[in-house]
């Protein structure tokens, strides 16, 4: 069997053997080499699969923040920074209403406006950026922010979500591709219902994550849900 294997699997093979002590490997019985065999392509294999998936992860999140950031950078221009104006609690609503929407035709299973769930989540993610830049932005920011400005604050936070994203992918193993859209509509309004609660308790935790902690997860939640949504077409 082991003739027939490539030569990097027949090397690592090599390599096991000396770790286990078999410097002699014809004194081996044969169904002993051959399960060793086995085992380090499958676990070669593994490897090979858990790295391929999670490039294809990277690739696939970027193509969705590519397509978000464009639409908020051309509203930018067309209405300059009018969310300026937005504190957190109607930030939260915004969201809100758009994930409620969601929600209520997932259960009526029709729609009478034309926009599109997919259009909901990316507003959904781009309501949660806002969110992350008013909680950033000093009090004397001024209301209008220079375009190349806004796509500066833009691109830290997505990428201070695809970090955490790829963290979370870490432990988790992607555990994300085998949710439903259902659980990524309920777990944002969760995280909403968390923010309500942390601005009654102004702004303060005791055990728990603050607002920018849930506006990350919001976005990342809503990416998954895209994600999933371009395979399936």
């Amino acid at each position: 069997m082991t003739s027939s294997l490539p030569l990097q699997l027949k090397v690592n093979i090599r390599v096991c053997f000396f770790i286990f002590g078999l410097k002699d490997k014809k004194t081996v019985d044969e169904d002993f080499r051959e399960f060793y065999c086995i085992r380090i392509y499958n676990l070669q294999m593994s490897t090979i699969t858990d790295t391929n998936r999670m490039t294809t992860t990277s690739s696939q999140y970027d193509e969705v923040i590519h397509a978000c950031q464009d639409v908020f950078l051309k509203k930018t221009k067309d209405y300059g920074t009018a969310w300026r104006v937005l504190r957190t609690i109607s930030i939260v609503d915004q969201i809100f209403i758009k994930a409620q929407r969601v929600r209520t035709i997932q259960e009526k299973k029709q729609q009478r406006i034309a926009d599109d769930i997919a259009g909901e989540f990316k507003g959904i993610l781009n309501y949660a950026v806002i969110g992350l830049m008013q909680l950033s932005l000093p009090k004397d920011a001024p209301e209008e922010l220079e375009p190349p400005a806004v796509a500066v604050l833009y691109g830290q936070y997505v990428q201070a979500s695809k970090q955490l994203m790829e963290d979370k992918n870490h432990d988790y193993g992607e555990a994300w591709r085998s949710m439903s859209q259902e659980s990524f509509v309920d777990l944002i309004l969760m995280k909403l219902q968390r923010i309500r609660q942390i601005l009654a308790n102004e702004g303060k935790t005791i055990a728990s994550e603050g607002i920018d902690a849930n506006y990350f997860d919001i976005i990342n939640y809503s990416v998954f849900a895209l994600i999933l949504m371009n395979e399936k077409g």
